[in-house]
């Protein structure tokens, strides 16, 4: 593993524009970063692939142990919830996708950070734009390399394996130029493999005769939400959830591994797994320096560790105590990679860098290759 610094492509605007990646910057600073790629050699990608695999496996049979033994408390899911979360995961929802946050410097064995089972984003970025970068670098010659990226094939294949009626509704929130990228895109892959996909913001979700309506008044007998569990159950809405029919794209099991203190319970059922870092419920037992996070934060917020203190509004949540295996650095820089999971499967990874070594809303997306001759 090589951060490898490049020269940006000087149409690289007019480029993001016509893909449609209105993100590419944002608040003025740049999110998408050509100035390095991350550099893989076959063996390495092969390494994360094969973790990536692990873990899921892993994951889905820690969901499975939550359920059997009701630990929505621990858990820090409401009791009321409970039941929609059992119903769920006995019914084997399908999941479409997730993504593992990995910490890894190209030896030893990577680590799970937390896993983004809920609403994860970046998926755009690292399904086409990445893709496109790597086409672009070869453009004119043989291609150098490629890139752990099959995502965007497998997420057109996974559709019609989800069992969903040809309407298929997709949502998010308004004024969020990331989270509609995301939820467009998405859109897209749903289109072509042949289901209707309108689209309409969270706010705009109806309810009348029994059913979910969207703004035209037809029923919402499925939908994504780019939103996640445990904000959809605080809305006013939430208690029709149960009584409605409609299927809900991520499925509600999801609220399990989406929570932090998924972490405790993957270590409390596979101690000492080379994949997983301690992670308790309580400060002090992972014998060494802690972070600590709450349980449904996000993009970094209110987390402690050694010489780190984040703001956010999280703070008075219940918090999850983690081993402390600080980020690696390259170049001044501290890169997680978010390996993505579609329909179970491990399809390809996406590098989100910091100047510090907590990955927050402010860090940059930086592209990766494996193999080949080294870009100059």
């Amino acid at each position: 593993m090589q951060r490898v610094s490049m020269a940006p492509r000087p149409d690289l605007r007019e480029r993001a524009a016509r893909l449609g990646f209105a993100f590419a910057e944002i608040a003025g600073e740049p999110y998408w970063d050509e100035t390095a790629c991350y550099r893989f050699t076959s063996a390495a990608i092969d390494t994360l692939d094969d973790a990536t695999v692990e873990i899921e496996a892993r994951c889905r049979e820690a969901v499975d142990y939550a359920v059997r033994h009701g630990m929505h408390g621990p858990l820090g899911i409401p009791a009321g919830a409970w039941p929609l979360v059992e119903k769920s995961w006995e019914k084997r929802e399908p999941s479409l996708y997730g993504r593992l946050d990995l910490r890894w410097d190209g030896t030893g064995a990577p680590k799970l950070l937390e896993y983004n089972a809920d609403t994860p984003t970046a998926l755009f970025e690292a399904s086409v734009i990445q893709w496109e970068w790597l086409q672009c670098l070869s453009e004119g010659e043989p291609r150098p390399a490629d890139q752990f990226n099959s995502i965007h094939e497998a997420l057109i294949a996974a559709w019609p394996t989800m069992d969903l009626p040809a309407r298929v509704h997709f949502a998010c929130v308004r004024n969020h130029a990331e989270d509609r990228g995301t939820i467009d895109y998405l859109r897209d892959t749903a289109i072509q493999a042949g289901i209707e996909a309108p689209f309409l913001f969270m706010d705009e979700i109806g309810w009348g005769r029994g059913r979910f309506r969207d703004m035209e008044e037809r029923e919402i007998a499925a939908i994504f939400k780019l939103y996640p569990w445990d904000w959809l159950l605080a809305e006013p809405f939430a208690a029709n959830i149960a009584t409605a029919p409609t299927r809900w794209i991520e499925p509600c099991w999801r609220l399990i591994p989406a929570s932090k203190a998924f972490l405790s319970l993957l270590w409390y059922l596979f101690p000492d797994h080379p994949n997983l870092l301690p992670a308790f419920l309580e400060p002090g037992k992972t014998g060494g320096p802690e972070l600590s996070k709450p349980l449904w934060g996000r993009e970094g917020a209110n987390i402690t560790a050694p010489g780190i203190e984040t703001p956010g509004p999280y703070a008075a949540q219940p918090r999850l105590w983690q081993e402390y295996a600080e980020l690696p650095c390259f170049d001044g820089r501290y890169p997680v990679i978010g390996s993505w999971i579609i329909a179970g499967r491990a399809c390809g990874i996406g590098i989100r860098e910091d100047a510090t070594p907590i990955t927050r809303d402010s860090s940059r997306f930086v592209p990766h290759l494996f193999e080949g001759v080294t870009p100059s």
